[in-house]
């Protein structure tokens, strides 16, 4: 007898080795196989300094998307800045980052950089301390060194009007599930990786082992999962965007698949076409990247200070708003009059232009 008034998958007989029909998703598969070599062998013609641009990008993009589906901003230079120190990226490194960005920017390093590790209930933990590296989640203290020890719900809806989506097993449970699904994770068992990858997802979200933080860690998992199914490190697509870009139905097609009579057929078809679409999506990205690899080859001889070319390379990586005088302050971490020498300098250069408006909104365009 279930101890909740609606019963969830987890309580089903043939839970969590719920049968999958491969076949159904093989025309998927192959355009995704399809689509990461096309992209991988773009980038290996770009040359190191563009695969870094590229991976930059995309890993800034997944931290920040990751937490904004939770309904959390991050600031993105600063997203950027530490992802770049990490990787020993020097150029981009220009805005001081701060100890929670930090810490969410080296769990997502640590999944997807040493994918080939076992995750360990140890290395999980670790996951969940970087992720919450003040120890509280908003306003509440947290324990991060253990597994949650009570009842867990997904709800929504203001205070006295809540929607329950999703009741957790009971905590109980937790230890139990959580020592199978890392079982399950350190053993190939013989299903395509990528599959794995939404399985791993859809299993973890719902064992919902934290009191917060689940669907963050759930993400990198996910990651890592696709990095051991492409064999590499290199990150340059963001599904955390993707998902965040339809969040409404990730949201719903979790609830609709954790029912008692969901099926977990569905909630792959559908991670999959989200992995398609980021794909589709990071072609436009490396688009970007081939466009600033030609706007260095054609000033490759103009004379730049330090400070310009980093700033440069700032706005060239995806900046977004307007660029003023005291924006380019900020990036370079100079004075004003010395950021307006640097801009009037490039635009003599025929490198910035003017925009239209004028005045104290003056901003300015790479051309």
């Amino acid at each position: 007898m279930s101890l909740y008034k609606r019963r969830y998958i987890y309580e089903r007989a043939d839970w969590p080795a719920i049968d999958i029909d491969e076949s159904a998703v093989f025309a998927q598969l192959g355009e995704i196989r399809f689509l990461q070599g096309k992209q991988i062998g773009k980038l290996e013609a770009l040359g190191f300094e563009a695969r870094e641009s590229a991976m930059l990008s995309a890993i800034t993009s997944e931290v920040v998307k990751s937490s904004e589906v939770e309904g959390e901003l991050l600031d993105e230079l600063k997203v950027r800045s530490s992802v770049a120190r990490k990787l020993g990226i020097d150029r981009a490194g220009l805005v001081e980052s701060t100890r929670d960005i930090d810490g969410v920017v080296e769990m997502m390093l640590d999944a997807t950089q040493r994918f080939g590790l076992p995750l360990s209930e140890d290395r999980l933990l670790g996951w969940r301390a970087s992720l919450f590296s003040a120890g509280r989640s908003g306003l509440s203290r947290i324990r991060t060194g253990e597994y949650r020890d009570e009842d867990m719900q997904v709800v929504s809806g203001a205070f006295g009007k809540e929607t329950v989506h999703f009741q957790a097993p009971p905590p109980e449970r937790v230890k139990t599930e959580m020592d199978a699904f890392l079982d399950w994770l350190s053993v190939p068992d013989g299903a395509d990786p990528i599959v794995r990858a939404a399985l791993a997802h859809f299993r973890f979200v719902t064992i919902h082992p934290f009191g917060d933080g689940n669907g963050r860690i759930a993400r990198a998992i996910s990651d890592m999962m696709l990095a051991q199914a492409e064999k590499s490190s290199l990150r340059y697509y963001s599904m955390s965007a993707q998902i965040m870009a339809e969040r409404k139905r990730y949201y719903e097609i979790l609830e609709e698949t954790q029912a008692y009579t969901g099926d977990l057929n569905e909630w792959v078809f559908w991670f999959l076409e989200c992995l398609l679409r980021a794909l589709k999506a990071s072609e436009r990205a490396l688009a970007e990247v081939m466009k600033k690899t030609e706007f260095w080859d054609r000033f490759r001889d103009v004379e730049m200070n330090e400070r310009q070319r980093r700033v440069l390379n700032i706005l060239l990586d995806g900046f977004e708003g307007k660029l003023k005088t005291s924006m380019w302050a900020k990036l370079a971490k100079c004075s004003t009059d010395t950021a307006l020498r640097d801009i009037e300098d490039l635009v003599q250069k025929n490198i910035l232009v003017k925009d239209p408006s004028g005045g104290r909104s003056t901003s300015y365009t790479i051309l």
